[in-house]
């Protein structure tokens, strides 16, 4: 038992020593730094709780946040309804489709810079030129120029790359319905979107509170698509917090105040999170 016990300790001891060093340590620095006016180089002093309140007066700040929570929302709404989509689509007995759930998953597969700047090119050049082409006045426009559409644009790329994702957690909720339950609804009369409402949606409730839960944690912290798509402008109108919390920390000297929002925003996510959870999960009781 002993030798046993050493071996599990050789095992987990590297594993935590490397995770502290290279995840825990960092955040627990950077929640010290945010009480200084430390600025990623030179000598620091200590300013208590003001790089904290200063975040809620900045202007670009809010901004960023704003972006973000109109992105991550309906971002995550809408990748759960497409996902879901695909997923019965794939579920179905119908030709090819092993190979079909191999095509929907190699979004996810590459490279979310790659993926954007390929995304950059159709919304500048591709759409514009067709749209002219074609005397479609509403497709002739660069929309990652406009302040007021831009956001749209990554929210189309968010969408198409994460769906996959969230493809296959609902195809493995899916998979555990008994068929017989459709064969009993069936006998009963009971339409399409009956057994859909009734059985089907009932049953992957948790795959559901899942897939809603990691989407909004994950569209909340977006970064990539954001720095290949739109690089933060046009101006700010794009500008994420991650993308802000990087740039000011890291290029503008405001290491100590841009830990602050990070903290706050770390804040931010958990209490979403925990408030998705919660609220799902009385759903999925009822």
């Amino acid at each position: 038992m002993a030798k046993k016990n050493r071996t599990y300790l050789l095992m987990v001891i590297p594993a935590f020593v490397i995770f502290f060093s290279f995840h825990t340590f960092p955040a627990l620095l950077g929640i010290f730094y945010s009480f200084t006016d430390y600025k990623g180089y030179g000598t620091w002093d200590f300013v208590g709780f003001s790089n904290y309140l200063n975040v809620f007066k900045d202007g670009r700040a809010l901004n960023a946040y704003g972006f973000t929570f109109q992105f991550a929302i309906t971002a995550t709404i809408l990748v759960n309804i497409v996902s879901l989509l695909i997923a019965l689509g794939l579920n179905a007995n119908i030709k090819l489709r092993k190979t079909l759930r191999a095509v929907y998953f190699l979004p996810f597969i590459l490279s979310v810079l790659v993926v954007g700047y390929i995304f950059k090119f159709i919304f500048t050049h591709l759409l514009p030129d067709l749209g002219g082409a074609l005397g479609i006045e509403f497709l002739s426009t660069n929309i990652l120029g406009n302040p007021d559409l831009a956001w749209i644009g990554v929210v189309i790329l968010a969408v198409w790359q994460s769906a996959a994702f969230n493809t296959l957690l609902y195809l493995a909720g899916l998979s555990t319905i008994d068929n017989e339950l459709y064969e009993a609804a069936d006998i009963d009369g009971a339409g399409a979107w009956s057994k859909f409402w009734r059985i089907t949606f009932p049953l992957i409730a948790p795959f559901f509170t899942i897939n809603m839960v990691v989407a909004m944690k994950n569209f909340l912290m977006a970064f990539d698509q954001v720095m290949a798509l739109t690089g933060g402008g046009p101006g700010q109108a794009t500008e994420s917090i991650s993308l802000l919390i990087y740039r000011g920390g890291f290029e503008g000297g405001e290491f100590a105040y841009q830990s602050a929002n990070a903290v706050i925003y770390f804040i931010v996510i958990v209490l979403i999170s925990v408030i998705q959870l919660r609220v799902l999960e009385r759903r999925e009781e009822k």
